[in-house]
């Protein structure tokens, strides 16, 4: 009788400690941040979307959050689903794409208790839930147009956009302005708009065209359909400049730069400082420029091919500090 007691005690209380356990996993579980990332197309693109999710797995390491990403492959009637579903699930979404925009107008005010980062365009208005973030690519594309007609031989250059769009066309104006001031005198061929983020083909068949018509360094602001640009510059041995992050590692004998985006840093930094401090900065716009850190170019590192002279990067700082004080102003199309 007393082992069957002492049997049916110790089983109780290991039911209790097993209970205790559970609950205290639970208690963890709800105590975790959860943050979703909704990208509009799909990862992969060694540039934007990725950039992002970089920055949600940061996140992840260093803060603990648990992180989800949603792949909405260009979906349109996946948008605003997707942001409610991940809404109902997480404490943060992060909705990365301008076509986000009818989505979070409509999904933002009515779940007040989630909140909304919007990256890529300034939605206003909307909710005290909602931080936007918007970046001056125009000022680094002045940067690397600069450098793009400096490079080129033939003093003509291109760029290839993924879609014709007030986003896209703030690279592209930036990025004639900063090859005009190179040289007056050369030539920006008018852009090749793919209407596709996600075809390298794509990519690579306007690369060629632009390559057949004379450029020696082509811009490619296009998404996953940017890698095709790279694969055109390696067949035709010309150059090409990335976007968004620093895809040089792609071909360092191609890519000479990047005009870089930094999406991830930027979600990084607006949730950490919503962790650490409490100021999650909602119902504003952030916009940011050359000055934050978040709009550079990138050379790769030492390991890698280095078509551009420290000479040109001694120039490329100087005009960065001259877009700074406002000497150079630089045209957008926002």
């Amino acid at each position: 009788m007393k082992k069957s007691l002492s049997l049916l005690l110790c089983i109780a209380m290991i039911v209790t400690l097993g209970l205790g356990l559970v609950n205290a996993n639970a208690e963890k579980t709800e105590d975790t941040v959860k943050v979703a990332l909704c990208v509009a197309e799909t990862l992969g693109d060694k540039g934007f979307y990725d950039s992002a999710n970089e920055g949600l797995k940061e996140l992840e390491n260093d803060y603990g959050v648990e992180g989800s990403v949603v792949e909405c492959k260009s979906d349109a009637s996946a948008y605003e689903p997707a942001l409610i579903e991940a809404a109902e699930q997480n404490d943060i979404v992060v909705a990365v794409g301008w076509q986000f925009w009818d989505g979070l107008t409509a999904v933002v005010p009515e779940m007040p208790d989630t909140k909304f980062i919007f990256i890529d365009n300034g939605l206003d208005g909307v909710g005290d839930n909602l931080l936007s973030i918007t970046y001056k690519e125009n000022q680094g594309s002045f940067l690397a147009g600069y450098i793009a007609m400096k490079m080129a031989a033939s003093n003509t250059v291109g760029v290839i956009g993924g879609e014709d769009s007030d986003t896209i066309n703030n690279f592209i104006v930036g990025y004639k302005q900063g090859a005009l001031y190179a040289n007056p005198n050369g030539t920006v061929l008018d852009p090749v708009y793919t209407d596709d983020y996600e075809a390298p083909d794509k990519g690579k068949e306007a690369a060629l065209s632009l390559y057949a018509k004379g450029a020696d360094v082509v811009f490619a602001v296009a998404g996953k359909t940017g890698l095709g640009v790279f694969e055109a510059g390696a067949e035709q041995g010309k150059y090409a400049i990335g976007v968004d992050s620093d895809q040089k590692a792609e071909n360092p004998d191609v890519v000479i730069c990047s005009m870089m985006k930094k999406v991830g840093d930027s979600i990084y930094q607006a949730i950490a400082q919503y962790l650490d401090e409490g100021d999650f900065a909602g119902g504003t716009i952030w916009d940011a420029d050359v000055t934050s850190g978040l709009i550079e170019i990138g050379y790769g590192d030492e390991t890698m091919a280095q078509q551009v002279t420290d000479e040109l990067k001694a120039e490329v700082d100087e005009l960065r500090d001259k877009i700074v004080s406002g000497e150079i102003v630089v045209e957008s199309t926002r």
